[in-house]
This record gives C-alpha cells, structure tokens and sequence, in this order.
C-alpha cells in the first residue's frame, strides 16, 4: 500500500498537478504553470526555471505598460488561450491592445564578431515575433511567453491598476486553467508626442508585399498597393517612428515636352501625404538620387531618367556628364517649387548617396555641392562613414562605431548648428548596442539611452520590412552575395507579416520603449539636469559599455518617472 501511494503522488508530480507557489487559481487538472517574466527578458522554448517576481509594470501616460507571462506544462495543451479578465483602479479600467504569443525564429548564421553577452539557446530558436492568434498549441515541456501590451490613454487616473490574466486549453480531452494577477501602476506624467528623429527604412517592392498578399505579388500603385502602404505607415506611426522615406526619382513620372523634361509628382504626392495622414510625418525624408558605380570603393553616380515609347528607364552617370546636369539643373528646382506649393519645403530633407567613406568621398561632395548649387537651402541628410564632406551635410548620420570614433566633430557640428544622429544596421558588431536577435533584448532599448547621453536627437536603421526569403518566420539572416558580408538575424526586419496584417516583435516594442524612455530623459533634464545627466551615464558608460542589469534598468527608470512626479 506505501508502495502504491508514493508512486501516484511522483505520478502527480512529474505530472507537474502540484500548483506552484505564484498560483492564483487553478482549475481542472492543475497542470498549467504561468511565471510572470520580465519584458526586457528573452525566454526561450526550453527555459524551465524562474524567479518568482511581482507582475508589475510602470509607466507614464501615453507610453505601452508591457507584461510577458511564461506558460509551461507537463503534457500537451491544446487551444492554449490567454484572456485578460480586467484591468481595474476603483471605477476607472485599461484595456490592452495586445494579447499574443512569442514566437520563435531561426538564426542560422552567427554573427561574424559577436558580443560577449551574446545569447545561445540549446534550442538554437530565439523569441521575436509576437503572434496575434484566438489559440496556439502548446508542446509538453516546451515554455510559451505571452506577451500583454496595455496602451495608457493621457487622461488616465494615476494609480495602481489591478488586473488578471487567465491561461487555459484543453490537455487529454480535460479542460485546464489557471490565472494570475498583474498590476500597473501609471504616473502622474505625460508624454503627449515624441521628439526623437526616428526612420526605419521600408520596401513596397511587389514580392514583400505578397507576405501580406496571401502570397500573390502585389503590382504598384494598384488598390493592394496602397492598402499595405497605409497598414506599414500606420504600423510605424504606432511604434513612434516620425520620418518617412520617400524617393522622388522613383514616385516621379517624366516625360518629353519640346526637348525639355515634365514632371507629374501625383503619386510622389500620394506617398507623402497617406503617411502624413496615418501620423508619421515628421519629416519627408528624400530617397537617394545617387549610388555607387560598382564596388564599395567606387565613386557615386547620378541616376538620369531616359524617356522613349511611354516608357522610362535610368542612366547611371557622373554628375560631370552634360545629360545629369540638364536633367538635375530642371528636376531639383522643379521639385523644391512643388515641395513649396504643397507646404511642404520645410519639413523635407534629402539624401544623396548612402554610406560615402574616405575612398569615394569626393564624388559624393561633387554631387551635393551641384544640388546645393540649384537648391541652396535644401537640408542634406546622409548615413555616412566619412567627415570629409565639406560641411555640405545638414543632418550627419554616422553609424554608430564612427560616430563614437569621431565624436568631437560631430560635436562641433552640432555647435554649428547641424543635427548629429547615429544609425546601425549588421555593423556595429561586438559590444555595441543593435537590434540583433541574438543580443539581450535591452541592448535594443538602450539605443535610445545613447541618444540621450550623446545628444543625438534622431536614429536610423535600413530594415523595418526588407523579409528576404519564403518564411520570415523561419530563417532571419541573410548573406550578401557580392561581399560574402552576413545579415544577422533581425537585421534585415524588426516587424513580421501576415495575411492584411503586420505583427510587432519584441524587438519592436523594445524600441518603442526606449524612445519614450527618450522623452522622459529629456523632460526630468528640465526639473534635475545634472541628476539626470549621471543617471544616464550610470546606464550608457561608453559608447560600447552598458549596465545590463534589468533589475538595475528598473529602477533608474522609476526614478526617472518619480522625479516627474513631484
């Protein structure tokens, strides 16, 4: 009889029935675990152990309250569902706008010199995406974090916010459940609009349109086309992205008329004004009108449109050639007239060619000195890795390593008046901060951090939605052939596709994060600047040296929101 009573009760607990010690409430079998994780935390499928830590999240008025919950079981759930039952202050209430699940990706090239707090699951599966589906299956053993995202209108009641989470699904044909509390305590403290420059570069090209598409390409400027350029601008707007990229070469129909060019900007005006419209014009940020004429090294040409039969096709040429100067000396004068019509010259800035370095930079200088001939006050910006560019660029965007390399001259440009932002992309590698899937999900929030402490005030990255291959969702780097150079997961996008949807990822909401933690920075700065000015140091050390306890991040943040409130 002893025999058969220890059996059933380590049946019982190999069965995971004994309810742990955070439980709320279970019912039926009793076989579902919910710990409660931080956010700025990655779990992964094989994850088992947690800390037992309070379900709270801070946050100012108008910011995202997140909350990530990780959901484990001893047998297969079917149906696996996640409802938030309330989220309550006395008579006042929040409803969240997200209630998904963390999905997995592959990351099946290492990046080439990677950090040292580099993440390397067992599992080789990282968690990004963040699927928006009713029910998802959950493997025996296998861990799912699910991810809460609750928006904090501007004229909510300051406070703790209670609330409850309740997990269930069906598990050997029993019914299975179990909830857990949660709390939200909301500040006294605004944060009405961001002032951070933000651009993710995009693409509306027709075979990354067909993720959205059910897999059918979607033709420019037809009614699909525009459906999923408003659903991309009101997704960045959502995710505090105020910059929009907009080539007028490409939106631009040209034609003949007496041996002179015509322009119609009808649909560059289209582009423009829906992302105006969805929120996230900001700026108009000017596509490149120039790029290299071969290698990494070469010079920079012009591209020049050549009309015949209705049809438009480009040159590359040098600026120095007859048929670019005619062509520019008409299209840019033509343009910033309209720009002035439309009320939006002010608002515009330009690029000229991407990423000029010290071999190639006289052509590029070449270039905007001729744009600057036709359109003195036109404002330039560039990603670039050089200095050398005679002061022709308005709003100077190093990556991130040069602009730590050469911050005394950005500085000094800023005393003359210029912007001075950083971007990065599948460089910086080592120790600096990006968006890698592979990195600490805070190093993506701390971006925001080196705005902050360097006085940057703008960011910029190449891939919001560039998905390269048949299943963004499987494999998420890349190779490029020319260069052998490798895109490392979460390089190339920070969104994820789905029929008439965009997902988020937690890389993106890590990012919308930090750049209100942007905005608050600079409003405390205004009550306490010195007090400010070490607590961001206390984060960002260097250019490439972070605290990167969340715990620590926690409560820097809290002081943050505290000060604010007195």
């Amino acid at each position: 009889m002893r025999y058969l009573i220890i059996c059933s009760l380590f049946t019982i607990l190999i069965l995971g029935g004994v309810s742990t010690a955070n439980s709320q409430s279970t019912t039926g079998a009793a076989l579902l675990e919910a710990h409660y994780v931080d956010p700025l935390e990655k779990v992964f499928r094989e994850t088992a152990f947690f800390m037992e830590e309070e379900a709270l999240a801070e946050v100012a008025r108008g910011e995202h309250a997140s909350l990530q919950f990780a959901v484990r079981c001893a047998q297969p759930v079917q149906g696996l569902k996640a409802k938030v039952d309330f989220i309550r202050q006395g008579s006042s209430s929040l409803l969240p706008d997200k209630v998904g699940y963390v999905g997995y990706v592959k990351v099946g090239r290492s990046t080439p010199r990677p950090s040292r707090d580099r993440l390397l699951p067992m599992s080789g599966l990282y968690p990004d995406p963040i699927l928006e589906q009713e029910t998802i299956d959950l493997p025996a053993f296998a861990t799912q974090p699910v991810w809460i995202s609750v928006p904090i209108p501007l004229d909510a009641s300051p406070g703790i916010y209670e609330g409850q989470v309740t997990f269930s699904g069906m598990m050997n044909g029993w019914a299975t459940s179990t909830s857990r509390p949660f709390r939200i305590r909301v500040y006294p403290v605004n944060v009405e609009k961001t002032s951070l420059w933000v651009t993710n570069w995009y693409t509306l090209s027709p075979n990354v349109l067909a993720h959205l598409n059910g897999g059918e390409p979607v033709e420019a400027y037809t009614d699909a086309y525009w459906k999923y350029a408003r659903l991309l601008a009101r997704t960045m707007a959502a995710y505090a992205q105020n910059m929009a990229l907009v080539n007028p070469l490409q939106h631009t129909e040209f034609s003949m008329q007496k041996g002179q060019y015509a322009f119609d900007f009808t649909r560059f005006d289209q582009t423009v004004q829906l992302f105006i419209d969805e929120g996230v014009v900001g700026r108009i940020e000017g596509g490149h009108i120039g790029r290299r004429a071969s290698d990494w090294t070469s010079p920079f040409v012009v591209g020049v449109p050549v009309v015949e039969n209705d049809s438009t096709y480009f040159l590359r040429l040098p600026i120095s050639d007859d048929k670019a100067k005619s062509f520019y000396s008409q299209f840019f004068p033509a343009l910033v007239q309209h720009l002035r019509d439309k009320g939006w010259y002010s608002i515009y800035t330009q690029h000229i060619a991407d990423e000029p370095i010290d071999e190639n930079f006289q052509s590029y200088i070449d270039i905007a000195r001729f744009i600057k001939s036709l359109a003195p006050d036109i404002k330039i910006i560039e990603a670039t890795h050089s200095k050398n560019l005679n002061n022709l660029v308005d709003v100077w965007v190093p990556q991130l390593n040069f602009f730590a390399d050469y911050y005394d001259f950005y500085k000094e440009r800023m005393g003359d008046g210029d912007e001075a932002w950083f971007y990065t992309c599948l460089a910086p590698q080592e120790e600096y901060a990006n968006r890698f899937i592979e990195l600490p999900l805070i190093k993506t929030r701390i971006l925001h951090w080196i705005n902050y402490r360097y006085d940057s005030p703008g960011y910029l990255h190449w891939g919001f939605n560039f998905w390269r291959n048949d299943d963004p969702f499987g494999e998420t780097t890349g190779i490029i052939v020319e260069s052998g150079n490798v895109l490392p997961g979460g390089d190339a996008w920070i969104c994820y596709p789905a029929r008439d949807k965009i997902l988020s990822s937690i890389r993106l909401e890590a990012m919308r994060d930090g750049i209100y933690d942007y905005e608050l920075l600079k409003m405390a700065a205004v009550k306490d600047p010195e007090k400010i000015k070490e607590l961001a140091r206390q984060v960002v050390y260097r250019f490439d040296l972070y605290d990167m306890n969340v715990q620590a991040f926690r409560e820097k943040r809290r002081m943050l929101l505290e000060l604010l409130s007195e």
